[in-house]
C-alpha cells in the first residue's frame, strides 16, 4: 500500500514522463468522464497520449469536455453515453470500443454515487441504485475489459476508484446508508479479481486507489452544499488523476496494487 499526502505530487516519485511512453496511442476507458474526478482522470490521459473513451450519461458535459481536448495534439476523447446502472448499455459500449478502438488497454472505474438516505428506513430503489453504480457496474466493465485484454495479450491496467470508506468508516454517518458498503464490496471485488489475474498469469495490472474527501459533487446527492469543504480538509479532481499517472507509470515488473491518498491535515 502506498499513501500520498496531498502536499506531495505524486508524478515526481519516479519518472512518470519516460514510463508513460509505452501508453501513447493505447486506448483508455474512463467511466464517469463527464465531470470531477474522471474528468480530471481524462485530461491527464489524453495529455500522456492516450486515446480516452470517456462513459457516462450526460452526452452534454461529455461533449463540452470533447470539445476542450480537441486541440490537445498528443492524445485523443471521445465518448459513449452509457448508463452504467445498466448492463445491456455496458455491453454496447464495450463491443463500440472493441469495433472502434481494436480493444481496451487501460479501464478506469471511475463511476459511482452517494444517494441521501438511512438503512433504517431507507427505500430499496436507493439500496439497489447504490450496489448496481458501485458494484455491479464497476465488477461488468472489469469483466468486459478484462475479456478485451485477454483477447488481445496486452499489457493492460484496471484501476477501480475507491474511497477511504472502502478501509473503514471513521465518521458517523448519519445518511450514508449502503455507501461504505459498496465500497468495502468494491475492495473486495478488486482483490479477488487481482488473484483470478495472477493465478492465471496474464500481464496486467489491477490498482484500487482510496481518495480522501475530495471536491466533487457527490456530497450534494447526499444533502451537503459545498460550504462543507470550507471546514473539512480536502482534495482536489486533479490529485487523484495524479495517482492513476502513479500507478500506471509503476516500472516494469512491479504493481501497485493500493494507494491511499488524503490531504495533509486529514486523517486516513
Amino acid at each position: 500500500m502506498i499513501t500520498v499526502r496531498h502536499f506531495v505530487d505524486a508524478t515526481v516519485l519516479h519518472d512518470t514522463s519516460t514510463r508513460m511512453n509505452r501508453w501513447i496511442g493505447k486506448s483508455a476507458v474512463v467511466t464517469g468522464a463527464s465531470s470531477g474526478i474522471g474528468e480530471a482522470i481524462a485530461k491527464s490521459l489524453v495529455n500522456a497520449g492516450m486515446n480516452v473513451i470517456g462513459i457516462a450519461r450526460r452526452v452534454d458535459r461529455l461533449e463540452e469536455l470533447s470539445k476542450e481536448l480537441q486541440s490537445c495534439t498528443k492524445g485523443s476523447f471521445q465518448y459513449v453515453r452509457c448508463d452504467l446502472c445498466n448492463e445491456e448499455d455496458i455491453l454496447k459500449a464495450f463491443e463500440y470500443i472493441e469495433e472502434k478502438f481494436g480493444g481496451v488497454d487501460v479501464l478506469i472505474n471511475n463511476a459511482g454515487t452517494a444517494l441521501k438516505d438511512t438503512i433504517s428506513e431507507g427505500k430499496t430503489e436507493t439500496f439497489r441504485t447504490l450496489l448496481d453504480l458501485n458494484v455491479l457496474g464497476p465488477t461488468i466493465c472489469c469483466r468486459e475489459a478484462l475479456k478485451s485484454m485477454r483477447k488481445h495479450k496486452n499489457e493492460g491496467h484496471i484501476i477501480n476508484m475507491n474511497s477511504i470508506l472502502g478501509l473503514s468508516i471513521p465518521l458517523q454517518l448519519k445518511d450514508f446508508n449502503l455507501y461504505p458498503a459498496t465500497k468495502f464490496a468494491l475492495r473486495a471485488m478488486t482483490e479477488t479479481l487481482t488473484d483470478e489475474i495472477q493465478l492465471n498469469k496474464d500481464n496486467i495490472r489491477v490498482t484500487s486507489i482510496h481518495p480522501g474527501l475530495v471536491k466533487t459533487e457527490i456530497l450534494r446527492h447526499v444533502g451537503h452544499g459545498d460550504e462543507i469543504f470550507d471546514h473539512f480538509p480536502h482534495l482536489k479532481s486533479e490529485q487523484i488523476a495524479d495517482c492513476v499517472i502513479f500507478a500506471l507509470s509503476a516500472p516494469p515488473g512491479t504493481q501497485i496494487s493500493q494507494i491511499v491518498i488524503t490531504p495533509l491535515h486529514g486523517k486516513a
